[in-house]
């Protein structure tokens, strides 16, 4: 048993709050445990000028830490954000992206922005997994509103940590274990399975191909949770 009390392929209590924000076209509140992000879906009907004249749209992310996310405040990134939030809310766009057609989107930008309220490890992992849902809202307010005819989400995505831990491999990991972990592990998968980004490192030793076949599949079946978990709060069968 973990410090947590969980099992070694037992998720964090997931809790996933659709509509949390009144204003956003799309958004959710959502918790992986003691993690909690508030993320949000704007729509704006316009595309970066490097876009225009392509007939496509286009998905983005922001990504943002409150000064007491954490035990210990950290300062607000006021002039421009860290190397670690610009690469946070990269692979956050990118990982949305990644299920939708941008060819349905004709001129339409989507921005989902992930406010991390409380950080206790895994909040990018949390961030696209309430992005998404975030973005579906959104969608669906496009297409009631007439300003989309085809819904341009090829299939859900949703993302997981999983370390190795005190020789153990484990899922959804907290700070404290993610601190002291031997193998840190973020997995982005879709429901069919498809890899959209892996990120590993090995904090004290290489590890072994073995060792990485086993982390996929526990992120494998966590995201299958994560995933059934999404659509049964956003009501799809």
């Amino acid at each position: 048993m973990r410090n947590t009390n969980r099992k070694n392929n037992q998720l964090r209590n997931i809790e996933l709050i659709p509509n949390y924000n009144p204003y956003a076209e799309g958004s959710c509140l959502v918790k992986f445990g003691n993690t909690h992000v508030i993320c949000t879906a704007s729509v704006e009907e316009k595309v970066p000028n490097w876009l225009k004249g392509q007939n496509k749209g286009w998905i983005t992310a922001e990504y943002g830490m409150l000064p007491r996310a954490n035990k210990i405040r950290v300062p607000r990134e006021l002039k421009s954000p860290s190397g670690r939030t610009q690469e946070i809310q990269r692979l956050i766009g990118r990982s949305l992206r990644a299920v939708v057609d941008l060819n349905q989107m004709k001129d339409i930008s989507i921005c989902v922005d992930c406010d991390v309220i409380q950080a206790d490890g895994g909040t990018r992992t949390a961030s696209i997994t309430g992005g998404f849902v975030a973005l579906y809202l959104a969608i669906n307010y496009l297409m009631e509103h007439k300003k989309l005819t085809i819904n341009p989400i090829r299939e859900f995505v949703a993302a997981v940590s999983c370390d190795i831990f005190e020789g153990e491999k484990i899922i959804d990991v907290d700070y404290e274990e993610d601190s002291h972990a031997q193998v840190d592990m973020n997995f982005v998968l879709t429901e069919s399975g498809k890899i959209v980004e892996i990120q590993g490192t090995a904090e004290e030793k290489p590890f072994s191909e073995n060792d990485f076949s086993d982390l996929l599949n526990l992120a494998k079946e966590g995201i299958r949770q994560l995933i059934t978990e999404q659509k049964r709060v956003l009501g799809v069968k």
